[in-house]
């Protein structure tokens, strides 16, 4: 009766071909992706050493300041700067320059790419049905499988790590910006178009405006996403807050990981409430001024 239970026939995948084909390729361009990996890597570096030279009473300043503006409370800049405060006084603070270098640079380079796509795709039914496809892959998708080819190309380190985090983190911002711009109301790009508005003047002056709100949305999901990848990068030689979590997970130290766990919750927190806060002040100013 095991044929009852049992699919009928299986089909035996050559995966050594496919496995030797991706590093044949991956070696006979290998100058190319190596230009690729000095690149994102020195973009890391760069980031990181800006960060370097801030002090750390001045970041802390910083958050205070930022707080403040986008939510008009002292007490909500007294608040994250206290936050932040903490991550110092774990004695983390410069693995969290590391780790937000590395989001930084793949939010980044995330927007560079997904902000075109979505205004792209807004546009022509035709991408749409064709880039959909690819973005629910992406999205759902194991988070650990990115982490194969990008060690395959680019080796171990920060560059890998930036890489995987933009496959990850550029869906939303993809879908968020060609939701937005679709969902403006069809009688002002009427309106605009009867004052002979051209295609990039309805696009620039009347959709993305218009639009703006539910592609600020888009950012800060592309900016979680990207946080929520440091633990996973630091499997592939990522330094930061996440490899001490690793380093924690694989000498069993509890008290290490939550440590370096809670100060990744912090810094998640931060970036969320201040680019939400801002985005809310800005889509406050508009409707102020329409």
């Amino acid at each position: 009766m095991d044929w009852l239970f049992n699919f009928p026939f299986e089909v035996n995948l050559d995966t050594d071909a496919i496995d030797q084909a991706v590093r044949g390729f991956a070696a006979s361009y290998s100058s190319f992706f190596d230009g690729i990996k000095s690149a994102l890597t020195n973009f890391v570096g760069a980031i990181n050493w800006v960060f370097s030279y801030i002090p750390w009473f001045a970041l802390i300043g910083i958050v205070f300041f930022l707080s403040w503006k986008a939510h008009r409370r002292i007490r909500s800049g007294i608040f994250y700067s206290l936050l932040l405060c903490v991550i110092g006084a774990f004695g983390l603070w410069g693995l969290m320059n590391l780790t937000l270098s590395i989001v930084l640079a793949g939010v980044i380079i995330a927007l560079v790419i997904g902000l075109p796509i979505g205004v792209l795709i807004s546009g022509s039914e035709h991408a749409n049905r064709i880039v959909r496809p690819i973005l629910d892959m992406m999205q759902t998708m194991p988070v650990f499988v990115y982490l194969i080819p990008a060690v395959i190309f680019f080796g171990m380190g920060s560059a890998s790590a930036v890489i995987a985090t933009v496959i990850y983190s550029m869906v939303p911002v993809i879908r968020l910006t060609s939701l937005g711009i679709r969902q403006v109301n069809a009688e002002v790009v009427e309106a605009a178009c009867s004052f002979g508005s051209t295609r990039a003047q309805l696009l620039f002056k009347v959709q993305v405006p218009q639009a703006l709100p539910t592609i600020m949305t888009g950012i800060n999901q592309t900016l979680m996403m990207a946080m929520s990848m440091v633990v996973t990068c630091s499997m592939i030689g990522a330094r930061g807050l996440g490899n001490e979590v690793l380093i924690a997970v694989n000498r069993i130290e509890i008290s290490r990981g939550f440590v370096a766990g809670s100060a990744v919750v912090i810094l998640a927190i931060i970036l969320d409430r201040l680019t939400q806060g801002w985005f809310s002040k800005k889509e406050e100013s508009g409707g102020e001024e329409n």
